[in-house]
């Protein structure tokens, strides 16, 4: 087989007889880093399918600027969560563990080995880990921080965030408005900072599968390149025409990130194209470094440099 991921890491991808638990590997990196294209390398070499934890690749109708695979990249490996529900549909981290999970143990009936990739860290780690369990929170608690949200702006929140939860601060995507109002509704109903609700020390083992996470990176000024000519790759094939399409759903929380903001902030009349190319690349750099800061908060990641 040829030595896709390091000798030590193959070692581990098989069931043994002290721990005969099918294997989950995980395959996490920055955008444009190279997922899509080793997973599939993988899922063909082992036999298997993969189930993405993309967060937006979920949705139909966002193709182009989530960079979801093509069924040319996908070379006939089945994919599952890719085009599995709609913009107009919430679906949480929790909802997708949940579901993933359910078509993993069916999965694991065929393969010994399955692939897990995507960059949303907290989906992934809702699958691998699981989630702490937070307290139910009042509606009016999460409409009052959204009414604040659209008439402060973002830096307001995050800034209650920083005096009340330094913690969370420090941990959470602070230009993400989901995660930064979620830190916040549980510290307004609770009483008590979001971080106190976050269990310490390794996950309890998981019976269905055993765990095998890599991490993929690359020097970063050919991360950042791999970006910049992805993004041009996006707007070439047309990702003003897939934002205009869906800006009835502009507030959906899937499209409050990298990709979608800046062609709306151009449609707005905010700034020329021009910029909206420079901000788009700049945010997705920016995006990259914080799904590597939140990568190597996971001990557990074995590291595997692509450049």
């Amino acid at each position: 087989m040829p030595e896709l991921l390091p000798p030590n890491i193959l070692a581990q991808l098989a069931p043994t007889a002290a721990d005969p638990r099918p294997v989950l590997l995980t395959i996490a990196g920055p955008t444009a880093v190279g997922k899509t294209a080793l997973c599939v390398q993988l899922a063909q070499e082992f036999g298997t399918e993969i189930v993405s934890a993309d967060s937006r690749q979920f949705f139909r109708e966002l193709s182009i600027g989530t960079a979801k695979p093509t069924p040319e990249e996908m070379l006939g490996v089945p994919h599952h969560f890719i085009d599995s529900h709609s913009i107009s549909e919430d679906y949480s981290a929790g909802r997708f563990a949940a579901d993933a999970l359910a078509v993993l143990e069916n999965l694991f009936q065929k393969h010994p080995l399955v692939i897990l990739t995507g960059g949303s860290g907290l989906y992934v780690q809702a699958v691998t880990d699981g989630l702490d369990e937070l307290p139910s929170v009042p509606p009016e608690v999460r409409a009052q921080l959204h009414v604040e949200l659209a008439a402060h702006g973002l830096p307001h929140l995050v800034a209650e965030l920083a005096a009340t939860d330094p913690v969370a601060h420090a941990r959470i995507d602070q230009q993400n408005p989901q995660r930064v109002v979620r830190a916040l509704e549980i510290t307004r109903s609770t009483g008590r900072p979001f971080s106190s609700f976050h269990s310490e020390g390794p996950p309890p083992e998981n019976p269905l599968f055993r765990n095998v996470k890599v991490a993929l990176t690359r020097p970063r000024e050919e991360l950042y390149q791999r970006i910049n000519l992805r993004v041009e790759h996006m707007l070439a094939a047309g990702l003003l025409e897939e934002v205009r399409a869906v800006l009835p759903y502009r507030h959906h929380h899937a499209l409050q990130t990298v990709g979608y903001q800046e062609i709306f902030g151009y449609l707005d009349g905010e700034y020329d194209w021009a910029e909206a190319v420079r901000l788009l690349q700049r945010n997705t750099r920016r995006y990259a470094k914080r799904q590597l800061t939140w990568l190597r908060r996971d001990a557990a990641y074995q590291w595997v440099d692509l450049g």
